[in-house]
């Protein structure tokens, strides 16, 4: 068996190890998870919250301790941790505590009159085993959250969290283990891409995967084989966009928020900015001098810390490289020293829409920027994109902010705000095209773990249906008049319709 080191990326300090799962292990896993699921489907919703209430009390009493163990996994600084992913996960539980039950509950919709007396209703229930594999950026939240959906929903869980940050798999089983669902409810898999090849071959009910696109694509057609339901979770190469009339002094501290929190290591990060010609000068003096003001280091009384993967360091510096090579200008920042996990805060200028840095996912802390002239344009260059997870549009214009923001090709888009849709638990949240398929949080993400079930239901009492044997000519009569009352031009009824209604009714007692 493969050991993976638990390693400090910001360090280079080793604290320890953890065995990779065997493909038997795996199997008995997804075994084990099938004969949890019948009882933990048949537990209340009320009790499943309770496990959900007694995991987010152990995380507010230990938060702090939490958020060091997930820094010293990924190298980001304390507080982002602590932010991003202890506060997000409790802020979730909590939502869920308190709308699981209604978004849960047996939806009544309308059935329209002709099918009187009948009442038809939505039931949601679960799928099953649930295998979530999760990413290394945010290794905490994004795995616990699809977990925390799929366990509110009645699923049993297999987790695989990423092998670059496998600490945080231990974790998650330790907190699992705190609080104390039954076996074979919540499992985690260690290892790497033969761990995740063979969870999928195992056959679980659902798949969901974050990551990146190229890694989706192979999960969805191995999924394809059985018919597996997948959500993907994907990149994104996000554009914010800034008009002339923005809040400037607003908009530079989100562009550098936003390009630069954990080390520009989220699929929401700001990956290309387009800022009107006019403000432009004003727009990048802000920028440069907020830039140079960060601190970076690890793990506190900083803003940046290092990168997590260095094969992503290797890409970042790639994609730097070509820019700069092709004309770029790196105002602030530049390349990393070439033994180092940090990479600087860069901001690049005169960049053109062919480079890598404005096509291609950089993931890291580099913030390219562009001009655009006129809403036109801005929209145009927004949308040449493979990716649409994110966007944002400032101005102090309610309506056009309003108008590009709904013309953007993006599964989200904040106004006057950066990647801050996410933190909304009511909001879905998912890409397009390239960034993903699917939505997980608010509703409609808890009722993505479940099989819409559709219900109508009749009394009962009449012997048959007016659509049943034998046909009849005053069947034809009262379908054909009927249409023409419902769906014409000039509805109104015809004697030998209301004859052959008033016959089939005497039929039908």
């Amino acid at each position: 068996m493969s050991v993976l080191p638990l390693r400090n990326p910001a360090t280079g300090e080793t604290f320890g190890s953890v065995t990779e799962a065997s493909p038997a292990q795996v199997d008995a896993a997804v075994a084990k998870a099938r004969l949890a699921f019948e009882a933990w489907s048949s537990t209340s919703l009320s009790e499943r919250l309770r496990y959900l209430t007694r995991l987010r009390h152990y995380l507010v009493e230990h938060g702090e301790e939490l958020a060091e163990k997930i820094s010293q996994a990924t190298g980001k600084v304390t507080i982002e941790a602590y932010m991003t992913e202890i506060f997000v996960t409790a802020d979730t539980i909590r939502f869920y505590e308190k709308h699981a039950p209604q978004m849960l509950a047996a939806q009544p919709v309308p059935t329209p009159l002709v099918l009187w007396p009948k009442k038809s209703y939505i039931h949601y229930k679960p799928m099953g085993v649930i295998a979530v594999i999760s990413p290394w950026n945010y290794p905490f939240q994004l795995a616990i959250i699809p977990m925390l959906s799929a366990l509110v929903a009645g699923n049993t869980v297999i987790l695989k969290p990423s092998e670059v940050t496998p600490s945080t798999g231990l974790l998650i089983e330790e907190l699992f283990a705190v609080a104390g669902l039954p076996e074979g409810v919540v499992t985690v898999l260690h290892g790497g891409r033969e761990v995740g090849s063979r969870l999928v071959a195992a056959r679980p009910d659902k798949i969901f995967f974050t990551g990146s696109a190229a890694t989706g694509k192979k999960i969805m057609a191995a999924a394809a084989e059985h018919l597996i339901p997948v959500s993907l979770e994907l990149g994104g190469k996000d554009p914010m966009i800034v008009f002339e009339d923005a809040n400037l002094e607003r908009a530079a501290n989100g562009a550098i928020w936003g390009a630069f929190t954990n080390s520009g290591q989220v699929c929401m990060s700001v990956e290309r900015l387009y800022v009107h010609e006019r403000v432009y000068p004003e727009f990048l003096r802000l920028v440069t001098e907020k830039t140079k003001a960060l601190r970076q280091r690890f793990p506190a009384q900083a803003e940046v810390g290092s990168m997590t993967s260095r094969e992503q360091l290797g890409i970042v510096r790639a994609h730097i490289e070509e820019a700069l090579a092709a004309g770029a200008k790196a105002v602030t920042g530049g390349l990393p020293q070439t033994d180092s996990m940090f990479i600087p805060p860069t901001i690049l200028t005169d960049v053109t829409p062919d480079m890598k840095i404005m096509r291609e996912e950089t993931f890291g802390p580099v913030l390219p920027i562009m001009t655009f002239s006129d809403e036109a344009e801005a929209i145009r260059l927004a949308n040449e994109s493979p990716y649409g997870l994110n966007a944002s549009v400032w101005s102090s214009d309610k309506q056009r902010a309003q108008r590009v923001a709904e013309k953007l090709l993006s599964g989200n888009v904040c106004i006057n705000d950066v990647i801050i849709s996410y933190a909304n638990p009511h909001l879905p949240f998912g890409g397009v095209k390239e960034s993903g398929i699917g939505r997980y949080r608010g509703p409609a993400g808890l009722q993505a773990f479940t099989h819409s079930i559709s219900v109508i239901h009749d009394p009962g009492s009449k012997k048959r249906e007016f659509n049943w044997y034998p046909y009849t000519e005053d069947q034809q009569l009262m379908f054909s008049g009927l249409t023409r009352f419902l769906y014409g031009k000039r509805p109104k009824w015809d004697r030998p319709t209301l004859k052959a209604i008033w016959r089939e009714l005497k039929r039908l007692r």
